[in-house]
C-alpha cells in the first residue's frame, strides 16, 4: 500500500524537486501550491503525512496546522520552512506539529524525517474497520467475520478509502482520483466493476455495506433511501 503525502509549498522549485524526490522512493505525492489549496485538500480526504510551508499565499502554515489539529490529532505533519528561530519551531510543535526542517535542506534528512514520521503513524493507524470487516495495514490482509478476504490492490485500496470515510456520501469522481489517482471521465465503467467485485466479496460473508447513492456515489454504512439495485 503507497504512503500518501500532502506536499503544501509555494515555491516551485522546492516543490518540483521534494515532490520528485518523494516519488521516486516510492511514494504517492500531490503539492497544493498555496493555503487554500492545501485547506481543501486537508479537509477533503485523509494523508498519511503533510508537508507543510509556514509562509504560504492564503492561509499560512499555522493556519492550516490548527485546522488540522481541531479535526485530526493523528495524521503526522512535517513543518518544512525558513523560519528557524528556537521560539518559531518551539511554537509550530506546541501547535501540533511532529517535526520540523529549516529550508535549506538536504534531501537525505527530509527523506529519513519523512520515514520515520510515516512508520510512527503506520503503527498508530494499523487497523481500520467498520462493524465485522477488517482491514489491517501492518499485515495488507482484510477480513470479514474473521474469514480472510482474497482481495486485488485496487480492491484493498478501494476498500480503504471506503473504511476511512464511514457514513459519507463519495462521488464517482473522488472515489477515481483518490484510488487511480486519475480524473474520471464520466464514461469508463472501471470504477462500477471494481466496488460490484468488492461487494460481491464482502456479501459472501454478510449483508450489503456499501451502498449505491441515487445522484451521488457510494456510501460505506447504513442502507440509504432510495438506494440504487
Amino acid at each position: 500500500m503507497q504512503v500518501r503525502i500532502l506536499l503544501v509549498e509555494d515555491e516551485d522549485e522546492i516543490a518540483e524537486f521534494t515532490a520528485q524526490g518523494l516519488r521516486e522512493e516510492g511514494f504517492l505525492v500531490e503539492r497544493a501550491e498555496d493555503g487554500h489549496v492545501g485547506e481543501r485538500a486537508i479537509k477533503s480526504t485523509s494523508w498519511n503525512l503533510i508537508i507543510l510551508d509556514w509562509w504560504l499565499p492564503g492561509p499560512d502554515g499555522m493556519a492550516l496546522l490548527r485546522t488540522l489539529r481541531s479535526s485530526d490529532g493523528a495524521t503526522p505533519v512535517l513543518f518544512l520552512t525558513a523560519r528557524d528561530a528556537v521560539r518559531e519551531r518551539v511554537d509550530a510543535l506546541r501547535a501540533g506539529a511532529d517535526d520540523y526542517l529549516c529550508k535549506p535542506f538536504a534531501f537525505e534528512e527530509l527523506l529519513a524525517r519523512v520515514a520515520a514520521l510515516v512508520r510512527r503513524s503506520s503503527r498508530a493507524t494499523a487497523e481500520w474497520r467498520y462493524s465485522d470487516v477488517v482491514l489491517d495495514m501492518s499485515t495488507n490482509t482484510a477480513h470479514r467475520a474473521g474469514t480472510l478476504l482474497s482481495l486485488t490492490a485496487r480492491e484493498h485500496a478501494l476498500l480503504l478509502f471506503f473504511l476511512r470515510h464511514p457514513g459519507e456520501d463519495l462521488s464517482r469522481s473522488m472515489l477515481y482520483e483518490h484510488v487511480w489517482h486519475d480524473e474520471f471521465d464520466g464514461l469508463s465503467n472501471t470504477l462500477e466493476v471494481h466496488v460490484m467485485e468488492l461487494r460481491r466479496k464482502l456479501e459472501t460473508l454478510g449483508p450489503r455495506i456499501i451502498h449505491t447513492v441515487r445522484g451521488r456515489g457510494y456510501r460505506l454504512g447504513e442502507r440509504p433511501s432510495g438506494e440504487l439495485p
